[in-house]
């Protein structure tokens, strides 16, 4: 049996990437930081082995990458690196040591995009440490393939969606107030014309994404793919379509950003900017091409999902 190790492993991703594996013959080892349990049960967590790790406090060390390897698996997915010295840490331990490598990175290593939607091997200038230091461990990952053999694979998401946690809402952040406001048939503000674009994905379509890089290994070793819903949405499309969902017309009204932030918490007014600076629109035609993968989930049937757990947990309010 293929051993396999998920870094991260009870969070957003892992939560559906743990249970795939196993359902797919995979002796599976989960790595987590903490105890938490995943976002939802699911049986097939009994077969798996579950391991605690600091990573912080043992790369700090420099045992981190030492202690992966020692696992013997064959296959290790890295959902939860954010640093490039993280990343070689790993990486190095890891070397003549694994079938396959894949790292999940961000499709925020495109920085602002020009020409829609965005493909692979677009021009990158990522901004924010964020962007910037996953784009260091995509080259560092590309350059390890060429010069060292390692058999990486790199998968960019977009905004991660599922039952269990807030998706980005049509206002660009993660306040839920704004799905309750157009569920009950409130007037919503958005920001400049509503026309900058959020591209989600769901955390399963993800999962069922690194099954399709393990078994198309040859075409995907050395390759980037995003790992996206097959269509962006406009931030007022979005808005409009929240608000069918409860059988309501959306009351939209437009102020500049600069304008319109000014009549929101800070948290939420830089998360609106983080994500329209960039509107990313990916292509998902290479994972196609090549992986024969194709998304089950759209933008908004994932968002939609993800609202109707958040109403049944009362964090959307409907009347």
């Amino acid at each position: 049996m293929t051993k396999a190790i998920v870094i991260g492993a009870t969070g957003h991703i892992g939560t559906y990437l743990v249970p795939r594996l196993v359902e797919a013959g995979y002796e599976v080892v989960a790595v987590s930081r903490g105890k938490r349990p995943p976002y939802r049960d699911n049986a097939a967590w009994s077969s798996v082995e579950r391991i605690t790790l600091d990573r912080e406090k043992l790369e700090s060390e420099g045992t981190f990458g030492t202690t992966i390897a020692e696992l013997n698996s064959d296959i290790v997915i890295d959902l939860f690196c954010f640093t490039l010295p993280s990343a070689k840490q790993l990486v190095a331990a890891l070397r003549g040591r694994v079938s396959h490598f894949i790292h999940v990175g961000t499709i925020w290593t495109h920085g602002r995009s020009t020409v829609v939607p965005t493909r692979e091997e677009a021009p990158k200038h990522p901004f924010g440490e964020y962007g910037i230091q996953k784009r260091a461990i995509e080259t560092f990952l590309h350059d390890a393939v060429q010069r060292e053999r390692i058999p990486a694979t790199v998968l960019h998401p977009g905004h991660i969606v599922g039952p269990g946690w807030l998706p980005v809402n049509p206002a660009g952040n993660f306040n839920p107030k704004v799905f309750s406001m157009l569920a009950r048939g409130e007037p919503v503000t958005l920001p400049n014309f509503g026309m900058e674009t959020v591209h989600h994905v769901h955390a399963d379509d993800i999962a069922r994404l690194c099954l399709a890089a393990l078994a198309h290994r040859s075409q995907s070793v050395g390759e980037s793919f995003h790992a996206v819903s097959e269509g962006a949405v406009t931030l007022s499309g979005f808005a409009e379509a929240a608000a069918n969902w409860f059988g309501n017309s959306a009351n939209l009204n437009f102020l500049p950003y600069d304008e319109w932030s000014q009549n929101q918490q800070t948290e939420d007014a830089k998360a609106t900017w983080e994500h329209i600076v960039r509107s990313p629109n990916c292509s998902m035609d290479k994972a196609r091409r090549l992986l024969d993968f194709r998304p089950r989930y759209s933008s908004l049937a994932a968002v939609q999902e993800a609202v109707q757990w958040l109403v049944a947990d009362g964090q959307v309010q409907t009347t």
